[in-house]
């Protein structure tokens, strides 16, 4: 009764194991969930082919976690059993150093990860800090269960490129991100252009029917001059390119984690003012602002289903781009 099945990784590169494992037990100030559905996010892949180096080992990977509150540790007061939330990337924070007291601690150096120095979401239940759950408004846990990565960081990557004032947005990368963030941006009156793999008419086709007043290639120019950027891809040639088709003033921002070199590129590229940012991992701001806004919208997630034992599936069709809007695993 004390078990639960789990995928784990026992080292980078290797496919998961389905494993049966104690269940853990909430510590002072976690709570403990039953995993309703878990997204697989693009950062789960770069855990598991060994991208990002040093995570947890044996690991439950999983940052995209909507589940039900079955148990609360010791000094746990704002949640209570029964309560469906959902659990990001940032899984706990010191909320002492100079980060965190600034409301930065998406900067705090003490920083621990849902899914890569914490045992994440690819299993039946998981503990997580009760500080870094979030209210979940509906019944669908599959739908809701990409909002919590591919979601918030595309909200915080838009927040970081001007939010609804650029009224020419490029979005580079068009898959869960990008497709939960075309619906926000649409709804703000902004002028979406997505820009996908060469020659990927599904995407393309999809990115129009979001909303996008044009779709094409990222080896293409968009028919205006972009006020921002927002880069999806991990392609650090990406930078450049679209460097060069936002205008003066204009901002390009990468909303991953992990991103190939940015090759060199002529100075004249960021001169006139523009700028290049990056977004590292979220603050709970940023959870409490896009989840309360995104029924509003209303933000639509397109989702397959992939039982828990077929985790090692869904990533290798999101690695192989065969994936549009976003996997789920449902254990």
């Amino acid at each position: 009764m004390n078990e639960m099945r789990a995928m784990r990784l026992h080292g980078p590169g290797e496919p998961l194991r389905l494993e049966r494992i104690p269940r853990p037990e909430p510590g002072p100030g976690e709570v403990q969930l039953r995993v309703l559905a878990c997204g697989v996010c693009r950062t789960d892949l770069h855990v598991v082919d060994g991208e990002l180096v040093e995570p947890r080992l044996p690991l439950v990977p999983g940052h995209e976690i909507v589940g039900e509150v079955t148990a609360l540790g010791e000094e746990v007061a704002r949640l209570s059993p029964g309560q469906r939330v959902g659990v990001p990337w940032l899984g706990w924070t010191c909320g002492e150093c100079e980060h965190c007291l600034a409301g930065r601690e998406n900067l705090c150096g003490r920083a621990a990860f849902t899914g890569y120095t914490r045992d994440g979401g690819y299993a039946e239940f998981c503990v997580a800090d009760a500080r870094y759950c979030f209210p979940v408004h509906g019944d669908d846990a599959q739908a809701a269960a990409p909002l919590l990565c591919a979601g918030l960081i595309g909200y915080r990557t838009w927040r970081l490129a001007g939010g609804d004032e650029p009224r020419r947005l490029g979005i580079y990368g068009f898959g869960a991100a990008a497709h939960i963030l075309v619906q926000l941006a649409v709804s703000r009156g902004q002028r979406v252009h997505a820009f996908t793999r060469p020659g990927d008419a599904t995407a393309q086709a999809f990115a129009l029917r979001l909303g996008a007043v044009w779709a094409g290639g990222s080896d293409e120019a968009p028919p205006e001059p972009l006020d921002a950027a927002l880069l999806f891809a991990p392609v650090g040639a990406l930078v450049p390119i679209a460097l060069s088709h936002v205008r003066p003033g204009g901002v390009v921002v990468s909303g991953g984690i992990h991103m190939s070199d940015i090759p060199s590129f002529p100075y004249r590229l960021l001169w006139e003012e523009r700028c290049v940012k990056s977004v590292a991992n979220l603050t709970r701001r940023d959870g409490e602002e896009f989840l309360a806004l995104a029924p509003g919208v209303p933000i639509r997630t397109e989702t397959r289903a992939y039982p828990l034992e077929q985790a090692n599936e869904a990533l290798a069709d999101l690695r192989e781009g065969r994936l549009s809007g976003a996997a789920v695993l449902i254990p």
